[in-house]
């Protein structure tokens, strides 16, 4: 009757809770200023943009942002979600649909400071239009090097939380990023840059408000094995000293 009882005990703790969550703070972000000369830049400024500002020339800003996936997940977890939430700020109202397109190559988040879309003069490091990494290192096309199809689309209106729903390409980048770390350079935020004053302003990772920030969920679920092992030994140890009286 006991081993009955404790055969049933472990499938019942070896099937619970099988799928987990951990959410991630962006570990880097940057807006590229369009700007002929690769001069301007905004790496540590407390806000991204994408779309288009009211200038008339050189007026396409493009948000770059990273997440540090290395060691944030256990042994053997397979990501089966993930989910890219920003804070939008004050700007245009309009809807514009933006899009996530994953980055090819490794890039800058340097001391530049700007709170508006103007940018400000480029620092060493910096993400710029022209520099991965200013001053000497470029990108392969002006604007971001990235895939040509986006991972993720949402459509923004006003002020509000907005979240890029999970699909398979997010999950295979992510997925990529988890198994080859030197292949993770995050995503790029591309909005409407078919018509003027078209820009969206969401919170940075230097963001004062911590939940503004940009943020990765990611869901994975272990096998029921490995799940038992990490969550479940404390039980299997009552129930072994509790059968053996």
């Amino acid at each position: 009757m006991k081993s009955k009882l404790l055969l049933s005990l472990l499938f019942l703790y070896s099937g619970f809770a099988l799928s987990e969550t951990i959410s991630i703070i962006a570990s880097r972000d940057a807006t590229l200023i369009e700007h002929a000369m690769g001069d301007l830049a905004n790496g540590s400024g407390p806000a991204l943009f994408a779309g288009r500002t009211g200038q008339k020339k050189a007026s396409i800003r493009r948000a770059l942002v990273y997440f540090d996936l290395e060691n944030v997940l256990p042994p053997h977890a397979k990501v089966k979600r993930v989910f890219l939430t920003l804070h939008l700020t004050p700007s245009n109202a309009a809807p514009a649909e933006i899009a996530l397109y994953r980055v090819k190559n490794e890039w800058g988040e340097g001391a530049s400071f700007s709170a508006g879309g103007g940018g400000a003069p480029a620092e060493v490091g910096d993400a710029t239009w022209l520099h991965a990494f200013y001053t000497d290192q470029f990108w392969a096309l002006a604007g971001g090097y990235f895939v040509d199809t986006p991972s993720a689309t949402t459509l923004v209106n006003d002020t509000d939380f907005y979240t890029w729903q999970s699909s398979r390409r997010l999950v295979r980048d992510v997925r990529k990023w988890m198994r080859h770390p030197d292949r993770n350079h995050g995503w790029i935020l591309v909005g409407d840059e078919s018509a003027s004053r078209t820009a969206k302003r969401f919170d940075s990772r230097e963001s004062t408000v911590e939940e503004y920030r940009p943020v990765l969920t990611i869901e994975y679920r272990l096998s029921g094995r490995h799940k038992f092992k990490q969550r479940h030994r404390k039980y299997l140890k009552k129930f072994h000293n509790y059968f053996q009286h």
